[in-house]
């Protein structure tokens, strides 16, 4: 069976945003808008896996969706909508819990690496939220989710629930008139390298809103004159840039700001260093800020903005929850149907 190519990503509301989900992800999301049917979801139901603060939730959730837009996410022609007004999302998941087996959710490292010794104290969605992903993307019968390093355990989960869901009602699904598949088996999408950003004040360290210096994260809605401030006083050794790549080896600092420099400027690390090769820091950080602030600031002022209407920002995610509810009843429907549910 052909499936319509569709794109599915979300991201956690679950603290502020800074220049390494930009770069990680939400950038990459916009140029998919041209290939692909795009569903963006913020993954609110996600997020509580662990405690969160409910004003802070709702917080996080209209930042994310409007990081969405401000970055290049046309509403009209993306699906954007925090998961939570589409119910459907809950109901796959827990068919997918009876689907899954304990075995492969066992053996998932992100709830290792998340619940460390204290593992019979977190909350079961903790341990359970891989399916719940595997249903944000059968939901809409997604054929390719951009995903990074740390979520690609998950995806192969993803693709093991809808072969077994495949195979397992094989006989209903051919009865409810499917010759092939009813779940896609979700392919990953390339979509080039991905930027780690590392900490402006340790380059050993994934930058991340826990860090505690202020100083080391660039914030989504920073204003010009912070961003500029944050890279200035970022720390840098004693040498000068290289000519090329193999010059940075080993310097974590140099590495990542010249990494940064390349992204926001959409230039490979070699092509930045044949510009600074052989200039100090002085030349180089007052170009990254002022590289950094042409690119961000204007997505920070769209954020901040767009954060301040809620009531257009409830219209646009309204409007997206009622379009992934046309795509997603259908799919629960027919679920139902297969699985024996009396309707």
């Amino acid at each position: 069976m052909a499936f319509t190519p569709r794109v599915f990503s979300g991201i956690k509301p679950s603290g502020d945003l800074h220049l390494g989900n930009y770069l990680g992800a939400i950038r990459r999301f916009v140029p998919l808008q041209e290939t692909h049917q795009t569903i963006y979801c913020v993954v609110d139901m996600h997020a509580i896996t662990v405690w969160q603060e409910p004003e802070d939730l709702k917080r996080w959730t209209y930042e994310i969706a409007a990081a969405y837009i401000a970055a290049g996410l046309d509403p009209k022609r993306s699906i954007i909508f925090n998961q939570s007004q589409v119910m459907e999302h809950a109901e796959l998941s827990w068919i997918f819990n009876c689907v899954a087996r304990m075995g492969w959710m066992e053996r998932m490292t992100q709830f290792k690496d998340k619940a460390g010794e204290n593992s019979e104290n977190v909350s079961l969605g903790l341990f359970a939220y891989p399916s719940l992903m595997a249903a944000d993307i059968l939901l809409y019968k997604s054929t390719a989710v951009p995903v990074g390093e740390d979520q690609r355990q998950h995806l192969e989960l993803t693709r093991d629930i809808a072969k077994k869901f495949n195979h397992d009602f094989k006989k209903q699904i051919k009865a409810n008139g499917h010759k092939g598949d009813f779940f896609p088996v979700t392919e990953t999408l390339a979509t080039g390298p991905a930027m780690r950003v590392k900490s402006l004040k340790d380059g050993a360290k994934k930058m991340s809103k826990s860090d505690a210096s202020d100083l080391s994260v660039i914030y989504m809605m920073d204003g010009a004159d912070l961003i500029a401030k944050k890279i200035k006083r970022a720390t840098t050794d004693a040498d000068g840039l290289p000519s090329e790549a193999a010059g940075l080896e080993g310097r974590l600092e140099a590495e990542n700001l010249v990494g940064i420099y390349a992204a926001l400027a959409n230039q490979s690390v070699d092509h930045v260093l044949a510009t600074f090769g052989g200039q100090g820091w002085g030349a180089f950080k007052p170009a990254l800020a002022e590289l950094a602030v042409s690119v961000l600031a204007p997505i920070a002022d769209e954020m901040q903005r767009l954060v301040a209407d809620r009531g257009e920002m409830d219209a646009i995610l309204r409007d997206g929850a009622q379009r992934a509810r046309a795509i997603a009843q259908p799919v629960m429907d027919e679920v139902r149907n297969i699985v024996g549910f009396i309707r």
